[in-house]
């Protein structure tokens, strides 16, 4: 069961309000995805998640291909009974993971040869074989597997990449056996709008379900992501759901909302909360810096998640100083809440017709607050998947 309704497009722009229907839940969107890479997101349980109002999170193939195997986790009856989640799912393919995470990768027409990065044991994935696995997982949407290269690189090689992402769309549209489950097609082209519009063009001819935006938020400067955005989506149609994969910072998701994009998925909530970058409504706050220390105010005090409504910054400082997991858990669980809160404010605005002023407004709060010196980290989930290797996900 799957079918996505467009609601209401923003008279101004290319903002969007959906409804996304699956077997397990209705998903309105613009909507944000935790991610969840080894069929947990870090430190928050299923309850949590839905508390904070998500209704799809994102499982990676790869991961779970890996560990504890896709054949353990259709045993044991799929992805949704395995993790205790009722909401909806959606898996990549692990097209980008065989790419950044492999110690060794030849890829050839037919599929990628590779060794795992958990215990260098050698695996061969074709497009076959990622529809196999994610049907084993049981999610509810389901990804193509794509290539994705290395930027910069030479246009041929871009082309090379895009024209076998497309072949391989081929056969993983034919491979598929489970008409309950939604497959999208990924667009490739690196940083060049000519070959993004072939390969949307490309994708939209064979009908899939949904179309995801991939090798974005890898390092380029936004201005360049959102070009390769405005180059793309016009190709996209209007009544499939558009998927922005790896994205991203808060001013991305709204830019991306303003360009027709309808889901997201991205580490930055819960890798920002590991490290101590806590989101607000007017910046972000690094919960380490001393000023904290007998701040007795909540992270924001905008904000109404259960944890600016119980805890002070100088508690939260306390914990991240004295490395408590729970500081961890407390600051994932307020980006968390910030990321759904935000994807709340975009549909509410678009429904009143002012996603416009939203915008405006947004962007205009976050520059008076911002503090010379400040370093952004990075951005994109696929980006910072090759950082957080060692931690087993996104």
């Amino acid at each position: 069961m799957f079918e996505f309704t467009l609601r209401r497009t923003d008279a101004n722009g290319g903002a969007r309000l959906g409804t996304l229907t699956t077997a397990h839940g209705t998903i309105e969107t613009p909507a944000f995805m935790p991610v969840g890479s080894l069929g947990a997101v870090k430190g928050i349980g299923p309850e949590d998640l839905e508390r904070l109002g998500f209704g799809l999170i994102l499982n990676n193939a790869y991961h779970l291909y890996l560990r504890p195997g896709h054949r353990v986790v259709e045993e044991l009856g799929g992805l949704h009974a395995f993790t205790g989640w009722s909401g909806a799912i959606l898996t990549d393919s692990g097209g980008f993971q065989v790419f950044s995470l492999a110690k060794l990768c030849r890829v050839t027409d037919e599929g990628v040869t590779f060794q795992s990065h958990v215990d260098g044991s050698s695996h061969h994935i074709t497009p076959e074989r990622a529809i196999e696995i994610q049907e084993a997982l049981g999610a509810d949407i389901i990804m193509a597997f794509d290539e994705c290269v290395a930027l910069p690189s030479s246009r041929e090689r871009v082309h090379e990449a895009m024209q076998r992402t497309s072949a391989w769309a081929r056969r993983c549209q034919a491979a598929r056996r489970r008409p309950d489950q939604a497959l999208f097609g990924i667009v490739q082209g690196g940083h060049d709008p000519a070959l993004r519009v072939e390969s949307a063009r490309d994708l939209v001819s064979l009908g899939f379900d949904g179309y995801a935006i991939g090798g974005l938020s890898v390092g380029e400067a936004k201005p360049v992501m959102y070009s390769m955005l405005e180059a793309t989506v016009p190709e996209l149609p209007a009544g499939r759901p558009r998927y922005l994969m790896g994205v991203g910072m808060p001013e991305d998701l709204v830019e991306g909302v303003a360009r027709g994009i309808d889901l997201f998925d991205c580490v930055v909530p819960t890798r920002h909360g590991r490290t101590g970058w806590l989101f607000t409504s007017t910046g972000r706050v690094l919960i380490k810096q001393a000023r904290y220390a007998k701040d007795e105010g909540p992270i924001d005090p905008a904000c109404r998640c259960p944890v600016c409504q119980k805890h002070s910054r100088a508690y939260l400082h306390h914990l991240f100083g004295v490395k408590e997991m729970l500081g961890v858990r407390l600051n994932t669980l307020h980006n968390l809440y910030y990321f759904a809160d935000l994807m709340r404010q975009v549909r509410a605005a678009i429904a009143a017709g002012s996603f416009a002023a939203f915008r405006r407004e947004f962007h205009a709060k976050r520059e008076a607050a911002d503090a010379p010196g400040v370093e952004e980290t990075g951005d994109g989930q696929r980006l910072e998947e090759s950082v957080t290797a060692q931690e087993g996900g996104r």
